[in-house]
């Protein structure tokens, strides 16, 4: 396994509290998954329709490119994580083919149904698992993948370090780990553009569409929270991964991320 939690948060200082955000809110580190959860339980129903609006379509490109340019490859095992309504288990079910596997991973219950249903319904059975785990403390053994991808869910984990560090050790020697998540825009001039979309656009479309604008907003908030491109890619390399590297992708509103075990 690995060493003592590494804490990335800070303490209050009337509590006493080790404290860390949930968006722009400082909350007990103790509750962060717990609202995480609860956001993600209400939007599971509507999360593909609600990513569609947002992204106006475009993330099912991002997440085609995320697995097309993976290198993953037949019978490989592989590891999804944070695998909501399993749209990149799909993609990497269709070429680790019959003689490779893909587990797909999500804290939230709620999640992991969605994504479980929807691919049995699409005839998607064999080859695929399905685990209830935290990203922070996988219930796997060391050197159990060839590949470990997390698609628009680091954002969400509490301790990424940890589980970065997760991630590393159930990949085998020579396995990779990818990391699709949304990032820092890099054009002055879009930010403000990016900005009114994220704040003002996106709680309305949760409101009209889901029913549910606190939810967005958070996401919206998580985006600015999470660490911009060359910090995580330094997180990356302190977990222990090496060849570490990054590409953006529409202009770095989202980011892949890539280390290996060496």
């Amino acid at each position: 396994m690995f060493s003592d939690p590494i804490y990335t948060g800070r303490m209050d200082e009337k509590s006493g509290e080790q404290t860390t955000h949930f968006g722009f809110r400082d909350v007990p580190v103790g509750e962060k998954k717990k609202l995480v959860g609860q956001v993600f339980s209400s939007v599971a129903r509507q999360y593909d329709l609600m990513n569609d609006l947002m992204s106006l379509g475009i993330h099912r490109v991002w997440k085609r490119y995320f697995v097309g340019t993976s290198g993953v490859k037949r019978g490989d095992r592989v590891l999804d994580l944070a695998g909501g309504t399993g749209d990149i288990a799909a993609l990497l079910h269709e070429r680790v083919g019959d003689t490779g596997s893909v587990v797909l991973g999500d804290i939230n219950a709620q999640m992991l149904g969605v994504g479980r249903d929807r691919l049995t319904d699409r005839g998607l059975v064999r080859g695929l698992e399905y685990v209830q785990l935290n990203a922070e403390a996988l219930p796997f053994p060391d050197a159990s993948f060839d590949l470990v991808t997390i698609a628009f869910g680091l954002r969400n984990v509490t301790e990424k370090a940890n589980a970065l560090k997760e991630m590393h050790r159930v990949l085998k020697v020579g396995g990779r780990a990818l990391v699709l998540e949304f990032s820092q825009v890099k054009p002055e001039w879009f930010r403000p553009v990016y900005d009114f979309h994220s704040f003002q656009v996106l709680p309305r479309l949760g409101k009209l569409f889901a029913n549910d604008a606190d939810s967005y907003q958070y996401l919206a908030e998580s985006i600015r929270k999470h660490p911009p491109q060359d910090e995580l890619k330094a997180m990356m390399e302190t977990a222990g991964f090496g060849r570490c590297d990054y590409r953006n992708l529409s202009a770095g509103i989202c980011a892949i991320h890539s280390g290996y075990k060496l």
